[in-house]
């Protein structure tokens, strides 16, 4: 199972026509285009607009993906929040079937201590019938996944990876070092990837592979292969755009560099 996950995850946008609806051509466009270059899709996560969409947009898109997957690529698909119980009700009411993981981000707005952050990642590995990869992102949650917690989580069956955005190389390093072989880290910021693979990460969730998706899977790949001279290069040619791309909250900056190069 965790090979799937090795080089490069997008988390896809989900675009919207001008009457703020799914824009389902817009979606099977740009599968196309990803898949040029990525190895999995995540589907809802938080660059997908996972916050704001409704359960209904939730199911068609995760069910348009999967029948719209043009080089059957593995699926991760989003499921979190900060109501354990409604996670649960979620995982059990949503059709897994064709998804490979389930990526979810650590409560947010709640602060849970680290005892109430293991407790919850618990609960939910018991109850999902696939995977679960966790999502560290202080920046957005209010609250950090300490290593700790991470490699405690580790050692449960059903937890195969985390996506690690806490920015932190120290944090990461430490995950690294004491993480069961098998268990995945993944980076979660686009420009920290090089140096997360160079301690042992397995690739990214990139927000920038949606539109530069042949570029970030080079890039990874020289990485994989331990050829840092290669993805340095690749590296230095998305420096100047990544910044860009977050002037305004993620999605709004990758969305625009994929309208500038439709």
């Amino acid at each position: 199972m965790q090979h799937k996950f090795f080089g490069t995850g997008v988390a896809l946008v989900t675009p919207f026509d001008a009457e703020e609806n799914v824009d389902f051509n817009g979606l099977k466009k740009l599968l196309a285009h990803t898949a040029e270059g990525v190895d999995y899709f995540v589907v809802q996560g938080t660059t997908g607009e996972s916050v704001t969409t409704t359960k209904q947009e939730k199911a068609d898109i995760l069910k348009f993906v999967k029948e719209n997957n043009p080089k059957n690529l593995p699926i991760v698909y989003g499921i979190g929040g900060n109501n354990t119980a409604e996670v649960l009700k979620t995982i059990s009411e949503t059709d897994l079937s064709g998804v490979d993981a389930i990526l979810s981000v650590s409560p947010y707005y709640n602060k849970p201590s680290q005892e109430g952050i293991f407790q919850h990642y618990q609960q939910i590995a018991d109850k999902s019938p696939v995977p679960v990869v966790l999502y560290n992102v202080p920046g957005r949650t209010a609250s950090n996944i300490s290593p700790q917690t991470t490699l405690r989580l580790a050692q449960h069956p059903n937890i195969i990876g985390t996506k690690e955005a806490s920015g932190s190389i120290d944090q990461a390093l430490e995950i690294a070092r004491k993480k069961p072989e098998d268990f995945l880290l993944i980076s979660g910021d686009d420009m920290l990837t090089i140096p997360l693979m160079a301690l042992g990460a397995s690739g990214v969730i990139s927000v920038m592979a949606n539109s530069f998706p042949v570029i970030f899977k080079k890039m990874v790949k020289a990485a994989l292969d331990n050829d840092y001279n290669t993805a340095r290069k690749f590296a230095h040619q998305l420096h100047d755009i990544n910044p860009l791309m977050y002037v305004e909250s993620n999605p709004v900056g990758v969305k625009e560099a994929l309208r500038v190069l439709n």
